[in-house]
């Protein structure tokens, strides 16, 4: 049975300024410059510039107000959309540098540099484009990642060039003559073995050398070097030479060209902080203020309606769709700002909270900070607080670190006292650093290490940490 009820419910409703502020507070400070480009190309009504002092004075005379069947226009012809009054300038940026980019040099390419070596070897026109498709097939790092019977088919189907394993594995050793050693192997043991075997005769120890990688890969990765000594019949000393030899190779062959395909991530800071004779000062990055405004041609065209004594039904068109297009310039500027504002503030808290490590640049004197603390100190929400800490970075005369490094988790130690998991981790950092490398602590050891400096963690914890510090277990780490 159906039945009608009056029910009352509340929900909150983002406006369109407020989504427009999520996804602006996302936004690093290097991608900022290309989304307000966006915006500039598909609203005509924002414009690029400061706004003038004296574009429209308004108080002069009511006409100015364009007021015409319900669309008040005054808001945006009196609205002053310069930049915030706080600092967005930087004390090591110039003004002049915001304009520079940043040079990359035009150099060949890794596989270009391949390429160019096919053109010296003597093939014929079949066995160089087998030999091109393989080349073609070698990633950044110089591996052949792709199988010889998957590219059997490929050369088939693609290129109608029927062949089999055996003539690809032919061609392949070819390559493997070429700059830089170890180009086209298809695990690190054969890189490995195609490098060591153009240094054959260098000395003793390059054959041992060379029969470790051939014969007891295995062991070597790990480090099971007493079982590898009795093996080969060699001393510690002589094992350790030959594991040197084995340690210049280099096993990316193609991340080691300076030509290769990948161009270097430039971090572009969002904040900075400087030391100012004992005060820590706080700036934007310039370029999280770009300076934006309305088009003067649109407050032209709203003028001339205003004044205009006949307003037909294509006019009143024209002005719904003008009012549309000012309407989200007016938003966009207004999140921009906004986005400055919120940005430094919560930077702010954070630069108050771990005053400490910003002053010093002391790692241990980093407190257990969540995104609740930041969010209390501000009035913001977390989800404003992670927003803005998500892929932004400050640059500190210590260095230049992400947002999200200053967030942790707190733990207690023996006297009851609250620090920072990056403080132990720094600890467990300084304990491995300072360790007998032929006797590595094991993650029992480091354990009782930090027990004795008063930090009471379960060894499951340490491994944990150790394993977030990119650290191998202690049989890793063993060296001769």
């Amino acid at each position: 049975m159906l039945k009608q009820k009056l029910g009352q419910k509340l929900q909150q409703k983002l406006s369109p300024q407020q989504i427009q502020l999520m996804k602006l507070l996302q936004v690093p400070t290097a991608s900022l410059e290309q989304r307000v480009k966006e915006e500039l190309e598909v609203n005509p009504a924002l414009d690029e510039g400061r706004t003038e002092e004296d574009d429209y004075d308004t108080n002069d005379s009511d006409d100015e107000n364009a007021q015409a069947d319900n669309i008040d226009f005054s808001d945006y012809i009196n609205d002053d959309v310069g930049t915030s009054s706080y600092k967005t300038k930087t004390y090591n940026y110039k003004d002049a540098d915001d304009n520079k980019t940043i040079p990359i040099p035009v150099v060949d390419t890794f596989h270009e540099y391949l390429v160019q070596q096919l053109g010296m070897v003597r093939l014929n026109e079949r066995d160089g484009k087998i030999a091109a498709h393989i080349i073609g097939s070698i990633d950044d790092d110089g591996y052949l990642r792709r199988s010889l019977e998957a590219m059997v088919d490929d050369l088939a189907f693609g290129q109608n060039v029927f062949t089999d394993e055996v003539e690809l594995e032919k061609i392949l050793k070819v390559i493997h003559r070429f700059d830089p050693g170890g180009v086209g192997a298809r695990s690190l043991q054969e890189c490995l073995l195609i490098q060591i075997s153009k240094k054959q005769g260098d000395n003793k120890y390059v054959d041992i050398a060379e029969d470790i990688l051939e014969n007891h890969f295995e062991e070597f990765t790990k480090k099971h070097y007493t079982k590898m000594s009795r093996q080969l019949s060699i001393t510690e000393d002589d094992l350790k030479m030959a594991i040197e030899e084995i340690l210049k190779l280099n096993p990316k062959p193609g991340s080691g060209y300076s030509g290769g395909t990948k161009v270097e991530n430039y971090v572009i800071p969002d904040f900075i902080i400087i030391n100012d004779n004992g005060e820590l000062k706080l700036t934007l990055n310039s370029k999280n203020a770009p300076e934006l405004r309305i088009s003067d041609n649109y407050k032209e065209m709203m003028v001339e309606y205003t004044r205009s004594k006949e307003k037909n039904k294509k006019q009143k068109e024209a002005m719904q769709f003008i009012k549309h297009k000012i309407d989200s310039a007016k938003w966009f500027i207004d999140a921009i700002k906004q986005r400055q504002q919120t940005m430094f503030n919560s930077m702010q808290a954070i630069l108050d909270y771990q005053y400490g490590y910003f002053y010093t640049g002391d790692k241990t004197r980093l407190k257990p900070m969540i995104l609740k603390d930041i969010a209390e100190k501000t009035g913001l929400d977390i989800s404003t607080i992670s927003r803005v800490a998500n892929s932004k970075f400050v640059q500190t005369e210590f260095g230049t670190f992400p947002l999200k490094s200053f967030f942790s988790e707190s733990l207690s130690t023996q006297s009851g006292e609250e620090v920072s998991t990056r403080e132990v981790k720094e600890i467990l950092k300084t304990m491995i650093v300072g360790e007998n490398k032929r006797k590595p602590l094991s993650d029992q050891k480091l354990t009782e290490g930090l027990l004795k400096q008063g930090y009471n963690i379960a060894r499951r914890t340490v491994a944990k940490y150790r394993e977030q510090l990119n650290i191998p277990v202690a049989r890793l780490r063993k060296e001769l």
